[in-house]
């Protein structure tokens, strides 16, 4: 089951760092024409990748420990630290140089709900209902 749960968190990692750095680069700089510096590429995909490596860590062990109700107790704990993880851009003090700060949250803030997106997204693949 582990094997299973960390190539969910490492596919559903890399599926929510494509997905961010797509909308770094495509959706957010076209529509606001504001670029952040700090924001790299590769520390995007590299959070995203250690969020479902988490995840992975997380799900086996609440699946392993609370048996039928793990898998709603992570998805609820997973749902929250998402939501929680917003703390840390709006904590963020940018450089006072930087072009538009205002707008640093609308980039960085949706991008705290991909690798939740990725993961419940794909979990069925990996690990399909038991319901008939």
């Amino acid at each position: 089951m582990f094997k299973k749960a960390l190539l969910l968190g490492i596919i559903s990692g890399a599926l929510a760092g494509l997905a961010s750095v797509v909308y770094q680069n495509k959706v957010y700089l076209e529509a606001t024409g504001v670029e952040f510096a700090i924001v790299k590429p590769l520390n995007i995909f590299a959070a995203s990748i250690a969020g479902g490596l988490l995840a992975a860590i997380g799900f086996t062990l609440l699946t392993r420990f609370l048996k039928a109700k793990g898998e709603i107790v992570f998805n609820l704990l997973f749902a929250i630290l998402s939501f929680a993880s917003i703390l840390l851009p709006v904590g963020y003090k940018l450089p006072l140089d930087a072009e538009a700060p205002e707008l640093f949250y609308g980039l960085a803030i949706p991008m705290h709900f991909f690798p939740a997106l990725g993961w419940f997204t794909l979990k069925p693949l990996f690990f399909p209902s038991k319901q008939a």
